[in-house]
C-alpha cells in the first residue's frame, strides 16, 4: 500500500526550504525512565540519517548522575557513521563537557541557558546569569577551535515555578549567546505553553535586539497542542529552522507536566503540505517511530505514525529487533 502524503498548497512568502533539527536521540530520550541500550540509540541515529536527517543532536555530555539515560554518550558517538555533509551535535554543560565531546569525536556542540532563575537552579545548577556566563565560556572556547555552537534559551514562553516570563529575559539571553558566537539560537518553549501570537512577539523582540532571522530557531513542546500553529506563525516571519523529535519523544525532566517535543513526522507532514522542502522521508520517519515504540512497548505520540500504522503503512524493517550491546 502506498504511503499517504499531504496535498501541496503553497503559501506565498514562506521559506522554500526548512531545516528540521532532530533532537530525539538527546532531548527525546533524556527523561525516559527505561534505560535504552547504546545499540538501540545508535540504530535510532542511523535510521534518522537514512530517513534524510542531516541535522541531529545525538547525545549529551552532561555528568551521568544528571542524566543517567545518556551516560553512554562516548559509546554511542564511537558507533556512529555520520554521512558526508551531516551533523552530529552533542550538548555540553560546561568546559569539561566540551572536552569530553571533543575527545569523543564530536565536532559541533550545543549549550543551554535559561530565561528564568528557577529553571536555571533546577536544571543547570546555577543562577540565570551564571548559566549565561558558563555558556559564553563554552562558546568562546569551542569557536576558538573551529567548533560551531548552537544555543538554547529554555523557558522562553513560560516557567512551571514562576509562571509568565518577561520578554526581556528571553531576548537578553538570546543576544548574549549570539554575541558570543553561537550560530543558531533556539528559542525554547520548554513546557509547551506558547501560542501563535506569543511566538510572533518573542521572535520580533529577539530580532529587535540584533539576533538575525536566519540565526533563530524554535524548539517547541506540544503540551497544549499548539506547536504546529506556532511553527506556521514563525514561518510567516521567515524562520526556517525548527527542532523536532521523531515520534514526539521527550519531555523536560525538570518541568512537571511538560509533554513531548513536536513530533518530526507531524512537522514534516505540514511542511510538505505547504510545499516546503525538508529532505526528509516521511514514511521512513514513521517506520522509525514504530520500530522504537515496539522495542520500548509504548504507544507513539506522533499523529502521523499512528495514522500510518492504522492504515497498514508499515514495513518489516519497522519491527526489526535490536540486540542490545
Amino acid at each position: 500500500m502506498t504511503a499517504p502524503a499531504p496535498r501541496v498548497f503553497r503559501e506565498e512568502g514562506l521559506p522554500s526550504r526548512v531545516t528540521v533539527f532532530e533532537v530525539g536521540p538527546r532531548d527525546g530520550l533524556q527523561a525516559e525512565t527505561d534505560i535504552i541500550p547504546a545499540a538501540v540509540k545508535t540504530q535510532l541515529v542511523r535510521r534518522l540519517y537514512d530517513a534524510g536527517s542531516r541535522d541531529v543532536e545525538v547525545t549529551s555530555f552532561v555528568p551521568p548522575t544528571w542524566i543517567p539515560q545518556l551516560a553512554d554518550a562516548e559509546q554511542v558517538v564511537a558507533s556512529l557513521d555520520v554521512p558526508s555533509g551531516a551533523r552530529a551535535v552533542g550538548l555540553v554543560p560546561n568546559l569539561r563537557g566540551l572536552q569530553r565531546a571533543l575527545d569523543a569525536g564530536i565536532r559541533e556542540v550545543s549549550v543551554v541557558v535559561s530565561a528564568t532563575e528557577s529553571f536555571a537552579q533546577a536544571n543547570l545548577n546555577t543562577t540565570r546569569s551564571g548559566a549565561i556566563d558558563r555558556a559564553v565560556e563554552v562558546i568562546q572556547a569551542a569557536t576558538a577551535q573551529g567548533i560551531p555552537v548552537r544555543g538554547y534559551v529554555s523557558m522562553a514562553f513560560g516557567d512551571p515555578w514562576e509562571g509568565e516570563v518577561e520578554t526581556d529575559a528571553v531576548t537578553s539571553a538570546a543576544r548574549a549567546l549570539h554575541e558570543a558566537g553561537a550560530r543558531t539560537i533556539a528559542i525554547s518553549d520548554t513546557i509547551g505553553v506558547a501560542t501563535p501570537g506569543h511566538t510572533t512577539a518573542i521572535i520580533d523582540e529577539t530580532r529587535a535586539v540584533g539576533v538575525p532571522t536566519d540565526a533563530i530557531a524554535l524548539h517547541l513542546h506540544d503540551t497544549y497542542g499548539q506547536s504546529l500553529a506556532n511553527v506556521h506563525a514563525a514561518l510567516r516571519l521567515g524562520i526556517a529552522e525548527f527542532d523536532a523529535s521523531v515520534g514526539g519523544l521527550g519531555r523536560c525532566p525538570y518541568a512537571k507536566g511538560a509533554t513531548g517535543n513536536l513530533a518530526t513526522e507531524d512537522l514534516v507532514w505540514m511542511l510538505h503540505g505547504l510545499g516546503i522542502e525538508t529532505g526528509l522521508d516521511l514514511e521512513a520517519l514513521a517506520a522509525t517511530t514504530l520500530w522504537l515504540s515496539r522495542i520500548r512497548n509504548v504507544r507513539p505520540a506522533s499523529n502521523v505514525a499512528r495514522a500510518f500504522a492504522a492504515a497498514g503503512i508499515d514495513t518489516p524493517d519497522a519491527v526489526q529487533e535490536v540486540t542490545p550491546a
